[in-house]
């Protein structure tokens, strides 16, 4: 099947794994398998990868590694490795990593922000004025991650003038790219392009992507709903690793390889090699004991183990 002409000839996926994916892990995850696991996923074509996040190890321990994981992982020419940065610590911190974009976080619902970080929204994003403006002195991208776009586990509906309202927000303190997260899983393609709509009024489609959990089964269908107004940018997670702590039976992110297999099957380049991906989403599962979420290396693992010749 060939994709409709709107949509973009490439996309740009950022593996959220490492971070993202890893934060809620309730074991400390080693730092060496941390490392692999970046490693893996950048020998895999990946392009971006958000590696961790400088954050206080009181409030994510998962995350006190930071500045070791930076300092081991061996860096692949052309791959972005982004962090998390809270605050201006986290930035010096970043900086002194050598990181090549920070990103920078609010969300769309008031009550979500009262209730997580006790500000409201214009106030959390006021925050990171001095991190951005001295991330730009630095010649580092600032990216900005809209949470809740598409709902909040306190007040249910989140309207696209939100989303809006967020963008504004941090395009006007110099943010260079927006994230639309639908970080409970809960939308649905119209509500995806209404909201993506809201960000794409203040930034151009080239720094507008989405991040998609998978709770009611969506995120493909979201994905393609992007696709059609030409987003060329997404976040997902190898082996679709993750969740979220607000929605009872949550999934995560959605799984990089399930992303690459729709991609490639619209014939949409991104340059991953879905063999290689999978062995990575393989490597950390079997580190957590678990199996993967990604649905496509489900099924490729299935088609490969029937496909394997019988020991006699």
């Amino acid at each position: 099947m060939a994709a409709p002409s709107c949509f973009p000839k490439r996309v740009r996926l950022v593996d959220v794994g490492p971070r993202d994916g890893l934060q809620n892990e309730k074991g400390v995850v080693p730092t060496d398998v941390k490392v692999a696991l970046i490693e893996a996923l950048a020998d895999a074509g990946v392009p971006s990868i958000e590696a961790t996040s400088f954050v206080s190890p009181k409030w994510v321990p998962q995350m006190a590694d930071a500045a070791d994981v930076m300092a081991r992982i061996r860096r692949r020419p052309g791959v972005t490795y982004a962090v998390l940065t809270p605050n201006m610590k986290g930035f010096e911190g970043a900086l002194v990593a050598k990181a090549d974009e920070v990103v920078v976080f609010g969300a769309a619902s008031e009550a979500f922000s009262q209730k997580n970080i006790n500000c409201s929204i214009a106030e959390s994003i006021e925050r990171f004025r001095p991190v951005t403006r001295a991330a730009l002195d630095a010649g580092v991208r600032v990216r900005g991650a809209i949470s809740c776009c598409l709902g909040c586990p306190y007040e249910g509906e989140v309207k696209p003038e939100a989303v809006g309202y967020v963008a504004r927000l941090m395009h006007d303190i110099g943010v260079q790219h927006v994230g639309v997260a639908d970080t409970i899983g809960v939308g649905t393609p119209g509500a995806t392009q209404r909201a993506m709509e809201a960000a794409l009024a203040v930034y151009p489609v080239a720094e507008v992507s989405g991040h998609f959990h998978d709770t009611y089964g969506m995120a493909l269908a979201n994905v393609y709903a992007s696709l059609e107004l030409g987003i060329a940018t997404f976040d997902a997670s190898v082996a679709g690793l993750g969740g979220c702590p607000y929605a009872k039976g949550a999934t995560g992110n959605v799984a990089t390889e399930d992303v690459v297999y729709l991609l490639h099957g619209l014939g949409i380049e991104t340059g991953i090699d879905l063999t290689r991906l999978r062995a990575a989403g393989r490597f950390i599962s079997d580190h957590l004991g678990r199996a993967t979420n990604s649905r496509v290396a489900r099924a490729l693992d299935a088609k490969d183990a029937a496909l394997a010749p019988v020991s006699t």
